[in-house]
């Protein structure tokens, strides 16, 4: 069933395209009733795709805290997880910098901005969106609820309270051991109702793509091809990096990783969700032969410090900017232009539109008109769909190589189920699920 899940989902996806452009090409009038149907069908087709993101906002709190809790428990106290930690965030400080920095070297060799002649904005206009505050992102990572937090799918706060309920249920030891059976037997059930909830992802993906070209067109992307070009070839390049660095880590089984994540790079790209890769990017490390314990604290960390599309892209969109304003920007200044997106970038998790967040704060920085980011809003989308594509297989490959280095690497499971066996027999069969968060 998992490959023909990813069939269905590339099906879609091409059904979706191609309808919503024959739909916008046949609707389309410059703003008459024809406009009008345009947008009531763009209502409707958005209902498949939002009950479907709702259904995978759903799982991914129980999901997250039980496979967290129990991965930090089975670590074995907080040297363990101090020694995982240290190594994620030296990976995730190394992927950043070479994403920055590809992100700078491309927008400076291929210069999409150039030509475009953007007269300055009236003062006082700007696009909107609330530049980066560092004090309010410290005080946000601490959860004042953890109900609160996993109501908000708040993954940082999320992480924060796993760390601490986890690492109290390593400390205490025999006597938390049958709630650590309980959750364990939890991210069983929850692995099972992931497998459930992606056979709607067909649809939802259909939907989606044909909305936006539906109510957009394909002009939009005309418009800004050659930005659009630029940044991809760019992501492809990052691409190439991060799997070559995880070739001189794992070797050959470099390539059979990507075919353990295709479904949630399809996934992730179609849907331009990260919340939606997610559960079946945590499964496909299990497969791999990544141990949950590993791969469920990396992750979720990843998720909120490790997203190397985004953060390729604000180095690319904000030199964009202000190449499109004709500003000169020397080298130093890009220089510092990257360390700041270094530091801020790290507070853009579980925003909306954080990209574009992160980079208006940067260009405010700058005196670069903030009101250019309106400039790529109309493509941000189709941008979104690389982006998060690419942040599914940065954090992929950061579980591969810190589960490497922990010498806990295991052969992969060559079997790919979508929806897992409901056991049979008395209730004791369950206990049958309870290695998933356990092993090593």
């Amino acid at each position: 069933m998992g490959k023909r899940l990813t069939w269905f989902i590339l099906a879609g996806l091409l059904v979706g395209g191609f309808g919503g452009w024959a739909l916008h090409a046949h609707f389309d009038d410059g703003g008459g009733a024809g406009t009008k149907a345009l947008a009531d069908i763009g209502y409707w087709l958005d209902i498949p795709t939002q009950m479907f993101l709702h259904l995978i906002k759903m799982i991914i709190a129980p999901l997250v805290v039980s496979t967290l809790v129990c991965g930090i428990a089975h670590m074995g106290g907080g040297g363990a997880v101090g020694r995982v930690g240290l190594k994620a965030f030296g990976w995730f400080v190394c992927a950043s910098l070479v994403s920055l920095t590809l992100g700078l070297v491309f927008v400076n060799l291929l210069h999409p901005g150039v030509g475009l002649n953007l007269p300055p904005p009236p003062a006082g206009e700007s696009a909107g969106v609330e530049a980066f505050d560092a004090a309010k992102f410290f005080v946000h990572l601490v959860p004042t609820s953890a109900i609160d937090a996993m109501a908000n799918n708040d993954i940082i706060q999320l992480v924060i309270f796993s760390l601490f309920f986890g690492g109290a249920l390593a400390a205490v030891g025999e006597k938390g051991a049958p709630l650590v059976r309980g959750l364990e037997s939890l991210v069983a059930v929850m692995l099972t109702v992931t497998g459930y909830v992606m056979l709607f992802a067909p649809v939802a993906v259909m939907c989606a793509v044909a909305k936006v070209l539906a109510t957009k067109g394909i002009g939009v992307v005309g418009d800004l091809a050659f930005f659009m070009a630029s940044f991809y070839l760019g992501l492809f390049a990052l691409w190439a990096v991060l799997l070559l660095a995880c070739f001189f880590v794992v070797g050959g089984r470099t390539g059979q990783l990507l075919r353990y994540l295709r479904d949630p790079i399809l996934l992730g790209f179609s849907t331009a969700s990260s919340e939606a890769a997610y559960p079946r990017t945590l499964d496909a490390l299990d497969r791999f032969g990544v141990p949950p314990r590993i791969a469920s604290f990396v992750l979720p960390l990843g998720y909120s410090f490790n997203l190397d599309g985004s953060m390729m892209y604000m180095t690319f969109a904000s030199i964009f900017i202000a190449q499109a304003y004709n500003i000169h920007l020397d080298l130093a200044t890009m220089i510092q232009m990257l360390l700041i997106l270094m530091i801020t970038s790290k507070g853009i998790a579980g925003v909306p539109r954080a990209s574009l967040v992160v980079i208006t704060g940067t260009l405010s920085h700058f005196n670069i008109p903030e009101a250019g980011v309106l400039l790529i809003l109309a493509v941000d989308h189709f941008l979104d769909m690389g982006r998060t594509a690419t942040n599914v297989i940065g954090n992929a490959v950061a579980s591969v190589v810190v589960a490497r280095w922990e010498g806990k690497l295991d052969a992969p499971q060559e079997a790919e189920p979508a929806v897992a066996p409901m056991p049979e027999g008395p209730a004791d069969d369950a206990e049958s699920f309870a290695g998933y968060a356990g092993k090593d």
